[in-house]
């Protein structure tokens, strides 16, 4: 017997493209929902009720003033109308783009806890350095390769742990690699950017609900053929159709559940953090497209 697909409504929080280094924020966060159209409509009801703003669009930043935590306990709480209904996954930017790095230059993602990633220039001009060789977007930089492994370099000179050396050293005998990729990059592009979060956030959302036709949020980046890549690659994935937000009650409770997930993962607060964490999964997962 075949499984029953569900239907779930998507958006994001944080995403910012195929930039992971110089954007707002740190984190990403996806969240996906499946609750009916009425329950959706219901929930943002109350939540106009019970927060009386005069706002047009009610948006996370709205629970997460300081005046509606008792609403924002309400919504993720156990009696509340998403819980038991949603799921978000978070992704530490910098982390993704270091694990990817490593995956596409010496096929050893795992030696990510090596590297100590801090925010200092040296670090920042790695980070910075990866990012702008693994886009697929214009503008792209053709010194990306070179700046990358000058900061490899320049790392291994300034001191760094033995364990991070190591990985290091393995990725500047690897520059040929990232010239094969730079040369893909302009011949043959892959569907998604490896730094693209969107593609593995609907992958992974898809693996976690089973069979599923996805309500997702407007994103330009979702052409026809991209998400025939995604339906390939997510073969439970039976459709995916994109709307405005603002129609669509669903697309706007995924927006506040992955809004108000994604900045409690970064405040000291342990009654949020407890009520979020029943709705998280942190994930560094990449897909290959």
């Amino acid at each position: 017997m075949a499984a029953e697909i569900r239907e779930i409504a998507c958006d994001e929080s944080g995403y910012e493209g195929q930039q992971l280094v110089s954007s707002p924020t740190t984190v990403f966060a996806h969240g996906s929902v499946h609750l009916s159209w009425a329950a959706a409509a219901e929930c943002m009801a109350e939540l106009r009720a019970r927060i009386k703003s005069p706002a047009t669009e009610y948006k996370a930043n709205h629970l997460l003033r300081e005046k509606h935590r008792a609403v924002l306990v309400w919504l993720l709480g156990t009696g509340g109308p998403v819980h038991g209904h949603a799921y978000v996954q978070l992704v530490d930017k910098p982390r993704f783009l270091v694990r990817t790095l490593l995956d596409q230059l010496i096929d050893a993602p795992d030696r990510v806890d090596t590297l100590p990633v801090t925010a200092e220039p040296r670090w920042r001009r790695f980070l910075m350095a990866g990012n702008a060789l693994l886009r697929t977007r214009e503008p792209l930089d053709p010194t990306a390769a070179d700046v990358l492994f000058q900061a490899i370099g320049d790392l291994r000179r300034t001191g760094v742990p033995p364990a991070a050396d190591e990985t290091l050293a393995l990725l500047g005998k690897n520059r040929a690699r990232a010239d094969d990729f730079l040369d893909r990059r302009r011949t043959d592009p892959p569907a998604f950017a490896p730094v693209d979060l969107l593609a593995p956030a609907i992958v992974n959302a898809v693996a976690h609900w089973g069979p599923v036709r996805i309500t997702h949020d407007f994103q330009s980046s979702l052409t026809p053929t991209r998400v025939a890549w995604l339906r390939e690659a997510a073969p439970d994935l039976a459709d995916l159709t994109l709307v405005d937000s603002n129609d669509d009650p669903r697309v706007q409770v995924a927006d506040i559940v992955a809004g108000t997930v994604r900045v409690i993962a970064g405040r000291s607060d342990p009654e949020l953090a407890a009520l979020a964490s029943g709705y998280v999964t942190a994930t560094a997962r990449t897909v290959a497209p």
